[in-house]
């Protein structure tokens, strides 16, 4: 789990404030699904070797969400600047990566604390 030191802190506050959005919760809750699929992918792949990732494309979400391309690179940024997710040129197309450590990060803090008893 993160210390909960001002950087530790910082950090989880930026997640929780780029998620309160609706449409980038939407977006992110996407990347994840997206990485999780690869990943069983990658698992069951019959040649034994890693699958390569591909990423979640941007342009998903405009059709997914409904809303404008312009829309949805200001959320994208937004996920971004908050560590959540990294994005790659690929020529014209952009794909959306979980950042998996502030993931797990996420996940750490909404772990049960254990038992003072």
């Amino acid at each position: 789990m993160c210390r909960l030191t001002n950087k530790g802190v910082n950090l989880l506050a930026d997640a929780f404030k780029a998620l309160a959005h609706p449409n980038r919760l939407q977006m992110y809750l996407e990347v994840v699904r997206h990485h999780q699929a690869e990943q069983l992918l990658t698992e069951h792949s019959r040649s034994g070797l890693p699958a390569p990732a591909a990423g979640c494309g941007v342009a998903d979400f405009i059709s997914k969400l409904s809303i404008g391309a312009p829309t949805v690179s200001h959320h994208v940024k937004a996920l971004v600047d908050a560590g959540l997710i990294r994005v790659e040129k690929q020529g014209k197309y952009v794909s959306c990566f979980l950042n998996e450590d502030v993931y797990r990060e996420l996940g750490d803090f909404f772990r049960p604390l254990p038992s003072q008893e």
